[in-house]
């Protein structure tokens, strides 16, 4: 066999590569006396078929099978011979073969680049953790504790939190439309639970007041029937009903299935923490991405950063076909889009390679534990329904081994961030939630 390399542009090879026909007719000589001894073919003994025989009805599936083994034989030692790794699966062409002739095939492919970790005790990063206070736990109480609040008839007009008992009746253009009618319908004024803008025109009325509650639907509406367009709504109230003060005390913990008021209080505070510390390490690890990528600029596959692109355009593509438009793209012609989500798949794909190189040369294991631990989190994604998810897994051992890889980028970020300089910062809950860019709250893992 003989291995040829014909092209080497940074991070691609090509390898020609021939397989001589003497060593692929003795193979398939072989391969077809094997087919004899085990074959059964009515009129003839076991290994006494007649080789002719044997070439007529299987000469053609062992000449395949014998080729594609050929193949593989020496993409493997193309690979083997230069010390390669390739990044993704190698191109694979046959270029020359005739019954009686040598093969002929080109090997092309990426290889992943040889990548040198920046030193990581020169990073200096400082980690914001917060500590919920107690008037936290109180507001998360009183919300709790809303559903199992107590309304009583108000002889006033509404204000924000009351709740209002109305009939209403929608229409488009003059009609009324599927779904948009209701009597008798309690709604709590400031709970965000109606189309913007409707329970905003019903603050100051009164009982016995009959109005028309002008509205636009949001463009990302569920209902394409309706998504963008103005409506307006027949209202009558009937009653305003305020709500009783919400009592903090041993009688609602119970209905939440704890003892008393200090147990329920230290499960949520737990939660709370949670949700802060989670916050915490996806904050630092950002900071830590950044600076990682600011460090190290080496050559990544192409191949490998096509496919983070398509994932990645795919999804965008989705979210604009429901409406969902990063701010940070907006004004942007597609073009200039595609360049910059392009640039994001180079960033990942990067640091992917260099967290993958980190871990390897510092033997980083993902154990049975990490992945206990990591689906116990995921159930916690879900109260109420963790054996639903704990059942999934089980059914689907996949869906587990699809945990090892954000397990294993963890524990490496969790290993560099161990060796670098981070400085701990105090600062309130809110900012916390802040998102670093200054617009969105970062969502709770």
């Amino acid at each position: 066999m003989q291995v040829t390399e014909i092209n080497a542009d940074g991070l691609k090879r090509e390898f020609k590569v021939v397989v001589p026909a003497a060593h692929i007719q003795t193979t398939k000589e072989s391969r077809l006396k094997e087919v004899a001894r085990t074959v059964k073919i009515p009129g003839f003994r076991p290994g006494k078929v007649p080789m002719t025989l044997i070439q007529q009805r299987y000469g053609a599936s062992v000449a395949g099978e014998v080729l594609e083994q050929a193949v593989n034989d020496g993409t493997h030692a193309a690979l083997t011979e230069k010390s390669l790794r390739p990044a993704l699966r190698p191109k694979v062409e046959i270029t020359s073969y005739e019954e009686g002739k040598d093969l002929e095939f080109t090997v092309a492919l990426e290889i992943l680049p040889e990548i040198t970790p920046m030193d990581f005790s020169t990073l200096s990063l400082v980690r914001e953790k917060a500590t919920p206070p107690e008037s936290e736990v109180d507001e998360t109480l009183l919300r709790m504790g809303e559903r199992f609040a107590q309304t009583e008839k108000a002889d006033r007009a509404a204000a924000q939190g009351d709740t209002v008992v109305i009939d209403f009746a929608g229409k488009l253009d003059g009609e009324l439309f599927p779904g948009g009618a209701a009597e008798g319908y309690s709604l709590k004024l400031g709970s965000g639970s109606f189309i913007p803008g409707f329970e905003d025109q019903l603050v100051g009325k009164s009982a016995g007041d009959k109005l028309v509650v002008s509205v636009t639907f949001p463009a990302e509406y569920g209902n394409e029937a309706l998504a963008g367009k103005p409506a307006a709504f027949d209202v009558t109230v009937h009653e305003v009903r305020t709500s009783q003060p919400v009592a903090l005390d041993d009688a609602l913990a119970k209905n939440f299935g704890m003892e008393d008021l200090d147990g329920l209080r230290k499960i949520l505070r737990e939660e709370i923490e949670h949700e802060l510390n989670s916050i915490t390490q996806a904050r630092i690890k950002r900071k830590l991405l950044d600076a990682l990528a600011e460090a190290h600029d080496f050559a990544v596959p192409e191949g490998m950063v096509e496919m983070e692109f398509d994932a990645i355009w795919k999804q965008v593509s989705e979210d604009r076909a429901q409406g969902r438009i990063d701010p940070s793209d907006a004004g942007k012609d597609e073009e200039t889009i595609k360049a910059d989500y392009r640039a994001l798949a180079v960033r990942r794909v990067r640091l992917g390679l260099l967290l993958a190189d980190v871990g390897q040369k510092n033997k980083i294991t993902v154990k049975q534990e990490d992945l206990n631990q990591a689906l116990m989190e995921e159930a916690r994604r879900y109260p109420g329904q963790g054996h639903m998810v704990y059942e999934f897994y089980r059914k689907n051992p996949d869906a587990v081994e699809a945990l090892r890889a954000p397990v294993f980028e963890a524990k490496v970020v969790e290993f560099i961030l161990e060796l670098a300089s981070v400085t701990d910062q105090e600062v309130s809950p809110e900012d916390l939630r802040k998102d670093p860019d200054g617009e969105n709250e970062i969502a709770a893992a």
